[in-house]
């Protein structure tokens, strides 16, 4: 079943290009599984074929367009829920407890800078909005830090996307090579976002020792 909603996300992006990354890049920011590997990066190879209608900058931009706009909606739900709903009732919306126990200790652990490193790691990403609701984190601050962490997530996974379609020209009509080709690209990413967040969290703690 995965592999045939993988094949026909990725036919969106294909049949309707930027339409397609939008409302693909807002789906991911949701509950929904929908990993942005395969929506970004195709986009990208389309647009550096000859006579494309898109670009790699408009790539890029709308991603990040669909990534805030996603967010904000779960954001602005789980403001408006609160925590006690989303706690009994999210596991008819894939969104068992553990999951967002796991979201809010991410969140509580880096604060503000939680939402940032949260867009570019699996899994986190999905789920960062919520316990940003929860907590009322001020709306100007989780869309600051959601639009400039999408933006460059956006513009890597474009950038690995040329990559990898200049290195295998016919990837397109792959979905799963293409996905596993980017998610082995994008490891060093997610790695040194990882250092960076256990960095930052340990000048919190050290400064907090001072105190």
């Amino acid at each position: 079943m995965i592999h045939e909603l993988i094949q026909e996300w990725m036919q969106w992006v294909v049949d309707w290009g930027y339409w397609g990354v939008l409302l693909l890049m807002a789906m991911e920011s949701t509950v929904l599984p929908v990993p942005s590997e395969i929506v970004v990066p195709p986009a990208a190879i389309m647009a550096a074929q000859e006579g494309s209608d898109m670009t790699f900058w408009g790539v890029v931009l709308v991603g990040t367009i669909g990534a805030y706009v996603g967010s904000c909606i779960m954001y602005g739900l789980s403001l408006w829920l609160g925590r006690p709903f989303i706690h009994r009732y999210g596991k008819y919306f894939l969104l068992p407890p553990h999951k967002v126990e796991k979201a809010e200790a991410f969140m509580q652990r880096y604060s503000t800078m939680g939402i940032f490193f949260a867009r570019f790691l699996p899994v986190v990403r999905h789920l960062i909005s919520i316990p940003a609701g929860i907590s009322k984190v001020p709306f100007l601050t989780f869309s600051l830090a959601t639009f400039v962490g999408s933006g460059i997530w956006s513009a890597v996974l474009a950038w690995f996307g040329h990559k990898v379609g200049a290195e295998h020209p016919n990837i397109l009509s792959d979905p799963e090579g293409l996905l596993n080709a980017v998610k082995a690209e994008s490891h060093l990413v997610v790695l040194g976002v990882l250092l960076l967040a256990a960095l930052y969290a340990l000048m919190k703690w050290m400064t907090r020792e001072k105190e």
